[in-house]
Order: structure tokens, then sequence, then C-alpha cells
């Protein structure tokens, strides 16, 4: 129930909430080495003209995963915060984050 109520507010977050896919993946599914969140667990969708965003599910704020879905909240079409907010230093590498590949593949594949 808890994860129905978040997709439909999540759902309403995005202008084009109608045509948007969402599927929630986590640490355990994806795997603690390439797992590049603070969070247990994130929604990915594919918004108006391929827009990437990953959802938090707790509070239902986007975060871009690609430069089009940066650009509509930069200029107003969409709401959301910088992936930075919960994105997390890789290790393996000192001063870099974690590679969002697997996400932005995974958010790819919800794409029309």
């Amino acid at each position: 129930m808890k994860k129905v109520v978040g997709l439909v507010l999540a759902l309403s977050l995005c202008s084009d909430a109608l045509a948007a896919q969402i599927i929630t993946v986590s640490r355990f599914e994806i795997g603690k080495d390439k797992w590049a969140f603070n969070r247990e667990e994130v929604m990915l969708t594919c918004g108006k003209g391929g827009a990437l965003f990953a959802i938090n599910p707790s509070t239902l704020v986007q975060y871009p995963l690609n430069d089009t879905a940066e650009t509509l909240v930069k200029n107003g079409s969409a709401k959301g915060q910088p992936i930075s907010v919960i994105q997390i230093d890789d290790p393996q590498h000192p001063g870099e984050k974690k590679s969002l590949a697997p996400f932005i593949d995974r958010a790819h594949t919800l794409c029309d």
C-alpha cells in the first residue's frame, strides 16, 4: 500500500504523468558495489522528451539523471534537486561520485 501511494504521488509530480512509467530499484537488487545513492531504494522514471529522473520514495523529490531532465528542472518545467544531493562518493576513486550508468540504463528502458 505504501508503494502504491508513493507511486500515485510521484506520478503527480511529473507533467507527463499519464505516459510515465516508474520502477523501484533497491541496493539489494543492484548490488552494494554499484549502488550510488544514500537511500536504500529509489524509483526511476522516463518523462517527457526522454528526461530521466530518480525519485526518493520517502519524500517524492525528483533528481535528474540526464541533461534533458536537468534542463526541465532549470527552466521550471519540472521540480527537482541536483542528483548530488543523494549520490554518494566512490571510495575506489576519491573525489568522484559513484557511477549513475546502471540507473540511467534502467531508466532508459522505461522510455517509449
